[in-house]
């Protein structure tokens, strides 16, 4: 009888050392990459999943939807500079431009891709685009591309104050109406990066 109760106990005992591991797998198992008590994950790589780290509204995602081929156009004119700029301002700027707005374009959709948001295809330019803000035309692009030199530049100049003047307003939109706190901050990187590239292009140009 004392044999019986003795293996009773260590049958006991082995099934609820296995349940108390299995337990402690469950509970560490996903610390990794789930979200935690204050809703952010511990081990989220930078890129698409790094939105997860905080809430995120609409105007976060019309501002990241807007921006890309904002963007992209502005960086479609900055690559005409090189081969077609008199001015080494110009050109600098240019370069300038692309440098600081292709990694944006990344991160914007980046984020758009964490928040299950389609990223806007390249070269998409349907009618929704058409209005936006500081948006060239296809017969303002066209320009650009026939010129060169000095026409180049005044061109060039005159075409981006009015794209980054597009771009400031709709910064300003996510600054007021934003939830997302990265988005808040580069919609405030963009507002002032661009707000001094159009004072210096106005002086270049000399309108100011």
């Amino acid at each position: 009888m004392s044999k019986n109760r003795s293996l009773i106990r260590r049958s006991a005992a082995t099934i609820a050392a296995g349940a108390a591991v299995l337990v402690l797998a469950a509970c560490g198992g996903s610390s990794d990459n789930s979200p935690g008590h204050d809703g952010r994950t511990t081990a989220s790589p930078s890129g698409a999943t790094s939105a997860a780290q905080g809430q995120h509204a609409a105007a976060d995602v019309a501002f990241a939807k807007g921006m890309i081929p904002h963007h992209r156009q502005a960086v479609d004119m900055a690559d005409l500079a090189a081969p077609r700029a008199q001015s080494a301002e110009v050109k600098k700027l240019a370069a300038d431009i692309k440098k600081a707005q292709d990694p944006e374009i990344q991160t914007l959709s980046g984020w758009l891709t964490s928040w299950g948001e389609e990223v806007p295809a390249e070269g998409a330019m349907d009618h929704s685009m058409h209005g936006m803000e500081g948006m060239m035309s296809a017969d303002e692009m066209q320009k650009l591309h026939q010129a060169s030199g000095k026409a180049f530049d005044t061109a060039f100049m005159q075409m981006m104050i009015k794209h980054h003047e597009g771009a400031v307003a709709m910064a300003k939109t996510e600054q007021a109406g934003g939830a997302y706190e990265p988005a808040k901050k580069m919609a405030g990187d963009i507002t002032t990066s661009q707000t001094a590239e159009i004072t210096q292009m106005k002086k270049l140009l000399g309108q100011g």
